[in-house]
């Protein structure tokens, strides 16, 4: 036991001196889950965390969009205006809540 702890720190050490992920070959990247509200950024982030977009589906942002957000979060989706400052700011902190980080 007195082995295994000792040698806790030298392997989150090792942990954080890991290498980061190598970014996608074909030239995309994840969408920053620290985008400012409303911001294209913060909407790819969404669809991209939601699933919204198949190809074809609404324009991010549009009302289409907002609902199709509301219909994927369910019951905790918030109960502002769609769209609305407070209900970007809802979706945000329901995310950031119910997603595992991302690295």
């Amino acid at each position: 036991m007195r082995r295994l702890v000792a040698s806790l720190p030298l392997a989150l050490l090792l942990a954080a001196c890991a290498p980061s992920p190598a970014p996608p070959s074909d030239g995309s990247r994840p969408a920053s889950t620290n985008a400012v509200l409303g911001s294209a950024e913060w909407y790819a982030w969404v669809d991209q965390s939601l699933h919204i977009d198949d190809g074809h589906g609404p324009a991010r942002g549009s009302d289409a969009w907002n609902q199709a957000v509301q219909d994927k979060l369910g019951q905790e989706a918030p109960q502002s205006k769609p769209g609305s400052p407070e209900w970007q700011q809802s979706v945000d902190a329901l995310l950031r809540t119910r997603l595992p980080p991302s690295s």
